[in-house]
């Protein structure tokens, strides 16, 4: 969901503290969407962009993708196109455990993304990698249907949704 603000988890943290986890995040956000929440989904790759493309070619349904590709700077595993693919089915943003590319595009398009950095070289397309997988980035758990929350002060974890006014 978009979000004009730049912080809301602060705000969701003190809300619903006994039902959060934060966290420090390690990720640049480089999409247009600045905050962005939903359900995750998640996917375990190393520099093949093959099955993130095919995730992001599925309605979202405002949900949000977690990719755990092992740290890899090496190779790019999303830019702007694939960004527009899931910003125009309905995903709510890209939290990438790798690097991007087209970095002054993705800012132009209307979706999160997290990311460790950029690099110009695009990753091959070998159809590896494994979807709904069990996630540890950096000692933040993200499962599957689980609920995360991102901005500029970090990222929030909640077992079900949350509601923003309660």
């Amino acid at each position: 969901m978009k979000s004009t603000r730049t912080a809301f988890t602060s705000d969701l943290a003190d809300l619903h503290g006994d039902r959060v986890r934060g966290y420090s995040s390690p990720f640049t956000s480089y999409g247009g969407r600045v905050a962005f929440h939903g359900a995750i989904e998640t996917i375990r790759c190393f520099e093949d962009p093959s099955l993130i493309r095919a995730c992001l070619a599925e309605p979202g349904h405002g949900r949000v993708l977690v990719v755990d590709a092992g740290g890899s700077r090496r190779v790019a595993l999303l830019g702007d196109k694939m960004a527009r693919l899931g910003c125009d089915n309905g995903w709510a943003g890209v939290i990438l455990h790798g690097v991007i590319r087209d970095r002054l595009a993705l800012a132009e398009v209307d979706f999160g993304v997290f990311a460790l950095g950029a690099v110009p070289v695009r990753g091959e397309n070998r159809g590896t990698g494994e979807r709904t997988a069990r996630l540890e980035i950096q000692g933040i758990p993200f499962l599957r249907g689980s609920h995360v929350y991102c901005d500029a002060d970090g990222i929030l974890i909640a077992e079900t949704a949350l509601d923003p006014g309660a």
